[in-house]
């Protein structure tokens, strides 16, 4: 790598050119990326990519105007300093609005800064003529965008894109959470209270906790793989697999535990009391997640989760009590 200080003038505006057009693509490919479910988002980048298209066509007929026909290649990471490496799109899929939205300002404050500093190493007049107007676009850019944005996005295609973000969101993080939270809540009721019912008369509860915890961590690892490895997510659109198996593992093992850590209390009767009431509120907090997110009517919904819960809840404590 080569420090930004040891580029000539020809180099930078070749890194310039090459900088512009990475980011022409870039937006090519958030527009692609997001032209199905996102259409009016989309457009909004397209207008962004024909913007970044001019400067580069301006900085092309600059460059041979003083120094001819071929163009060196010079790229991002073959110069080292302020310039940031920027995070590859595949590596962003599923494709998210806020996080692509976030992507484009970084975008936009990384080129204008290149080319502040570049200003500064020309000599030549029309050479640092044209890199203060890109500065200035690149500093207007934002601003631009925002009318493009009001433009193309109505109110009706704003409620449209924030319906299908919302479903991306229930498909990719929600319904896989809810799963790993109903598995980690329900199926470690029976071990954990067989446990604290067969060992009450020895007057110890450690052992509960440590079968909760057990049951906790293995439900959450054997829940992630299952749901890491149940698809790839590129023809249902549920997202990066092993995104829902970590959300799905996680949420399995803090099912578990949250009525777990109760039986770190000495006395059986206390501890089995709050495990109790905590199983009550994770009942709860299912029958609201599946209620708020995947719509489903507050009573059949608290009523099914309810109905689970306690069967299984007299499973593990006549188990306990044989």
């Amino acid at each position: 790598m080569r420090s930004f200080e040891s580029l000539s003038e020809k180099e930078i505006l070749a890194l310039a050119i090459s900088l512009e057009e990475e980011d022409e693509r870039i937006y090519a490919d958030f527009a692609e990326g997001l032209r199905q479910d996102f259409p009016a988002t989309a457009s909004m980048f397209d207008g962004m990519r024909e913007e970044e298209s001019g400067h580069r066509r301006r900085l092309i007929e600059l460059y041979r105007a003083k120094f001819g026909e071929h163009i060196p290649l010079i790229r991002r990471q073959d110069v080292k300093g302020f310039i940031i490496n920027r995070k590859p799109l595949w590596l962003m899929k599923p494709l998210r609005l806020d996080a692509i939205r976030k992507q484009a300002a970084t975008l936009e404050v990384e080129t204008r800064r290149f080319y502040e500093k570049a200003v500064d190493r020309m000599q030549d007049a029309s050479i640092r003529q044209l890199l203060n107007d890109l500065a200035q676009e690149e500093r207007d850019h934002e601003h631009r965008a925002e009318e493009l944005g009001r433009s193309n996005l109505d109110s009706a295609a704003r409620e449209q894109e924030d319906d299908a973000n919302r479903r991306l969101f229930v498909l990719q993080i929600v319904q896989p959470g809810l799963a790993g939270l109903m598995d980690g809540s329900v199926s470690t009721l029976a071990p954990v209270f067989a446990a604290a019912f067969a060992t009450r008369a020895t007057g110890s509860t450690h052992t509960a906790f440590a079968v909760g915890l057990a049951a906790s961590i293995g439900a959450g690892i054997s829940m992630g793989f299952a749901e890491a490895l149940s698809d790839d997510g590129s023809l249902t659109g549920r997202g990066h697999p092993w995104v829902r198996g970590l959300v799905c593992g996680l949420m399995t093992g803090l099912g578990g535990i949250f009525h777990t850590l109760p039986f770190l209390i000495p006395s059986f009767v206390v501890a089995t009391s709050a495990a109790s009431v905590v199983v009550v509120v994770e009942l709860l907090v299912i029958a609201w997640i599946r209620h708020r997110f995947m719509e489903s009517p507050w009573f059949s919904a608290t009523m099914q989760v309810m109905l689970g819960g306690i069967l299984v809840f007299i499973a593990g404590v006549l188990i306990g009590s044989s």
